[in-house]
């Protein structure tokens, strides 16, 4: 059953081939069992009936800790959250499991607040990377990544606001996919930064990404925000890159992408070109400003969207004498390191007097990088880099350094600030870890990325067995 893709699964279980209750029991039990600090809360049993006429019958699916679910713990990865459990669900978890079927297996770790890149922000420890358990899995999507590299999920999914499913999967050798902004609802996705959030997929291949994409996207009433896609996602079928004319961007692709990663990308760049690919350099002349962009956008975001948390309505509460007491020391406590050095740098940039010269300025910036990309697809059908500057890095070792840290989103956040789909495949190995290979494309190209990545796919062969075998 481990070496079964989603797909398969549940293209058996429809068939009466494998049973639905014995697939989701053998899962909870590799969950309950997991040696990675990858879930935060894990099915007590396998559910008495199963609807086998449903699409996902029996597959079971992770939830990142953000998602709301009704019932059960959604704390974010925060102590301000802990044990709060929601009346209601995230339109894309309903989805997925009332209307498609699938079985929730799981809550997986998560960087709190999503604020992080390596899993190691969270309120109940960091999660270990299936390949090697002294590094991380990247972030703040880790807990999603580590289940499927880890297998003790068949696919999750989790949220990508500057590069938190993309640079996870890179860094554990799986697919992420981060769609369109406003594809997906946002409704009971745990805000952190309104306008760059985005609900994605982690999956074993690309298949199963365009699977799982099918289930979630849509409009939704609840979220003003939300689009859903032109046209229903396919099953990709690609096998040739044909006529395809990718674009590398020589400010994604070149100095501070350590040498094994880009070594992957030159090779994967070949294989395209053996698939009929046309690969030109081009220029993205505002990229290289948009971590400074997103690291004001997002903190600023973020500080009023956890201006809600104050012990009063839900989560934990640190009892005090006053209310104004109260309201401090549950943030004291509640928050975590990396979210209050957001909290104030957001307030901060909102404040009397630097509004304009911070946040104002970086949304101008962020509007310059999504005309950068304008210009590109108007001589490129995708733009192509590395995923991740670098591998998994070992535990605590940027901790203490976060510039450091926020380096790892440099190759995801300008795709994060434009709202367009990219997509990370795994296509080797530096130093025995894997490294990924984005694809983004215009708004709402959803399957014409999915029929590339799998083309690619094919073409590369990546084996993940090793981080589960």
């Amino acid at each position: 059953m481990i070496e079964l893709t989603a797909k398969q699964a549940a293209d058996a279980i429809r068939s009466g081939e494998l049973d639905a209750a014995e697939y989701f029991e053998f899962y909870r039990q590799r969950a309950a069992k997991d040696p990675y600090n990858s879930y935060v809360w894990v099915a007590d049993e396998t559910p008495a009936e199963i609807d086998t006429s449903k699409p996902f019958a029996g597959v079971p699916i992770a939830i990142k800790d953000l998602f709301c679910t009704e019932g059960i713990p959604s704390q974010a990865g925060s102590k301000i959250l802990e044990d709060y459990r929601p009346p209601y669900s995230a339109t894309s978890v309903k989805k997925l499991t009332t209307e498609a079927g699938s079985t929730l297996l799981g809550k997986t770790n998560q960087d709190e607040f999503a604020m992080g890149s390596s899993t190691e922000n969270s309120a109940y420890g960091p999660t270990l990377n299936p390949w090697d358990t002294t590094r991380v899995p990247g972030g703040s999507s880790g807990g999603s990544a580590a289940v499927v590299a880890g297998a003790t999920a068949p696919w999750s999914i989790g949220t990508d606001t500057g590069g938190s499913i993309r640079q996870p999967a890179a860094l554990t050798g799986i697919v992420g996919l981060k769609p369109t902004y406003g594809a997906i609802s946002r409704y009971g996705m745990i805000a952190f930064a309104s306008s760059l959030d985005q609900a994605g997929t982690f999956t074993r291949d690309v298949t199963d990404t365009a699977m799982l994409l099918s289930a979630m996207v849509g409009a939704d009433p609840c979220d003003q925000t939300s689009l859903g896609l032109p046209e229903p996602v396919r099953l990709p079928t690609a096998d040739s890159l044909k006529g395809i004319r990718l674009g590398v961007p020589e400010e994604l692709s070149g100095e501070g992408i350590e040498e094994g990663v880009l070594k992957a990308f030159n090779e994967t760049l070949e294989l395209a070109k053996q698939l009929g690919a046309t690969v030109e350099t081009t220029h993205l002349p505002h990229a290289p400003h948009g971590l400074a962009a997103y690291y004001l956008i997002a903190p600023a975001e973020c500080s009023s969207n956890l201006a809600r948390y104050d012990g009063v309505r839900f989560g934990f509460r640190k009892q005090a004498d006053t209310l104004l007491d109260m309201y401090n020391q549950t943030r004291e406590a509640g928050f975590g390191a990396e979210v209050k050095r957001r909290i104030m740098l957001g307030t901060y940039a909102l404040s009397s007097g630097y509004y304009d010269a911070y946040y104002g300025r970086a949304q101008k910036v962020r509007t310059l990088i999504a005309q950068d990309f304008k210009n590109a697809f108007g001589d490129f059908d995708f733009i192509v880099t590395p995923t991740a500057p670098g591998v998994a890095f070992e535990l605590n070792s940027k901790t203490s350094d976060p510039l450091a840290m926020y380096l790892n989103d440099f190759c995801t956040v300008p795709m994060s600030l434009a709202g367009i789909p990219a997509i990370s495949i795994p296509n080797g190995l530096s130093e025995g870890l894997p490294v990924g290979f984005q694809i983004a494309g215009p708004a709402f190209s959803e399957n014409r990325i999915l029929d590339a990545a799998l083309a690619l796919e094919k073409a590369i062969g990546f084996d993940g067995s090793k981080a589960y075998a």
